[in-house]
């Protein structure tokens, strides 16, 4: 097979730093354009940063054993590495030459052209770049290692129905154990088990799944955690969860008003502050600064007034729960609810702690992997977000830290997952969520 040479968008080394080694023996050929881009971010204090900084290093170190001009083997069994200055008489008068994409695209178009029997191949996430690309005949393809499932469909939803018997039911509401083979059922560990009558779809029952060694084990129906009462199969599955010591990572997927952030809230809270065994010493709810739509800029004032505007979803998740907005500042005060953004989560070790992390989604697998290397003895973590509302431009329903964690964590016992349905905060949110 003849080597190919690929062009990478400034996006893809910013997605993952280690791009360069991840296309085999072929070239990597780096606009200068690209270059300048990554050194805007050099500075940043989150993953994109770390990934601008990783790359300029990797580029030094080649640099260190010849001309990037002429060309470096990235290592051995790998291609060489490249960098071309941009050529922007070739792009079509209709192209604005200021815009870096653009930029981009006409370093390989003049490549393609000096070079006619190379095969160029131009690499990013931006999808209307991969659309220039193919109007003026350039292959193009979008940068997918970091994807864990085919598309938002094929996620583990943490959820499967089993077709059973009338008897089977009535046996295992009896309290008789109802055991299941591969050939019935493919599931996971800790994974919500809808068991529907073949004669009768309304005889239902739901259980939880621990192993095929094991038989099918009841739901612990809560009657209220911290005042808040389940109001459907996926919230109670949900609970039952959060309650659970011995699942140390849970995550819940669900559209706005699905109720699991203020789930998670309240199953910490009663773990922390009313349960006698006091396996959790603090709570802590946290959150990455994402910005919806565009950014605010700037804040004035100290660190706890800059992050206010972050954090008040939580609070507010908080204060509903609590009731007295005194009662919750003393705990604030003394440490054992902590409400901080997740940039200051690098270093810490976190032991004996519920620690919920909202807005998981926007996160990247290295965040999330930075995260969970945090977590110490006797913690328990919780990730809760919406696939569907990403803000995070490095980041899709795919390839987020939350769709990771999901699909990585679905095989080990320690961990649980499910996708809530139902919208249960107002019909209004309800309605937003599904038509708009």
């Amino acid at each position: 097979m003849p080597k190919k040479t690929y062009v990478l968008d400034t996006n893809v080394y910013l997605t993952d730093a280690t791009a360069i080694s991840s296309f085999g023996n072929n070239d990597i050929l780096i606009p200068l354009k690209v270059l300048e881009e990554i050194d805007k971010h050099k500075k940043r204090q989150d993953s994109v940063g770390l990934n601008a900084r990783h790359i300029i290093r990797t580029l030094d170190e080649l640099r260190a054993k010849g001309s990037l001009k002429k060309g470096v083997r990235i290592d051995k069994g790998r291609g060489l590495v490249y960098a071309r200055p941009q050529n922007l008489s070739v792009l079509p008068q209709e192209l604005d030459k200021s815009d870096a994409d653009n930029t981009i695209i006409s370093t390989a178009l003049a490549e393609k052209r000096d070079n006619p029997k190379k095969q160029i191949i131009v690499v990013t996430r931006d999808i209307n770049m991969r659309i220039k690309c193919d109007a003026l005949d350039l292959p193009s393809e979008d940068f997918v290692v970091d994807q864990v499932v085919r598309d938002s469909e094929h996620l583990y939803s943490g959820y499967a129905e089993l077709l059973v018997d009338d008897q089977v039911i009535d046996r295992f509401y009896d309290g008789e154990d109802i055991d299941v083979t591969e050939e019935e059922l493919l599931a996971h560990p800790n994974q919500l088990i809808m068991m529907v009558s073949n004669s009768n779809n309304n005889k239902t029952a739901i259980a939880k799944f621990l192993g095929y060694e094991n038989p099918l084990e009841k739901i612990i129906n809560y009657d209220s955690v911290w005042g808040v009462r389940s109001r459907n199969k996926e919230q109670a599955f949900a609970i039952d969860c959060l309650m659970n010591p011995e699942i140390q990572v849970v995550s819940l997927v669900g559209k706005a008003g699905s109720g699991k952030t203020l789930l998670s809230i309240a199953a910490g809270l009663e773990q922390v502050l009313e349960n006698d065994q006091q396996i959790y010493k603090k709570i802590i709810v946290s959150r990455p600064i994402q910005p919806m739509g565009k950014d605010l800029g700037y804040l004035p004032g100290t660190m706890e007034e800059k992050m206010a505007p972050w954090l008040m979803p939580m609070q507010d998740n908080l204060e509903f729960l609590m009731s007295d907005k005194r009662t919750l500042d003393l705990y604030i005060d003394n440490g054992t609810i902590e409400v901080e953004a997740l940039t200051y989560i690098r270093g810490r070790s976190i032991a004996n702690t519920f620690l919920i992390i909202d807005e998981a989604q926007q996160l990247t697998k290295h965040e999330i992997k930075t995260i969970l290397t945090r977590v110490g003895e006797g913690t328990k973590i919780v990730f809760t977000g919406d696939i569907e509302q990403i803000d995070n431009v490095y980041v899709d329903e795919t390839s987020n830290g939350l769709t990771y964690i999901v699909e990585k964590f679905k095989e080990y016992d320690l961990a649980g997952h499910i996708t809530l349905r139902k919208g249960e905060r107002s019909k209004v949110a309800t309605l937003a969520a599904k038509v708009l």
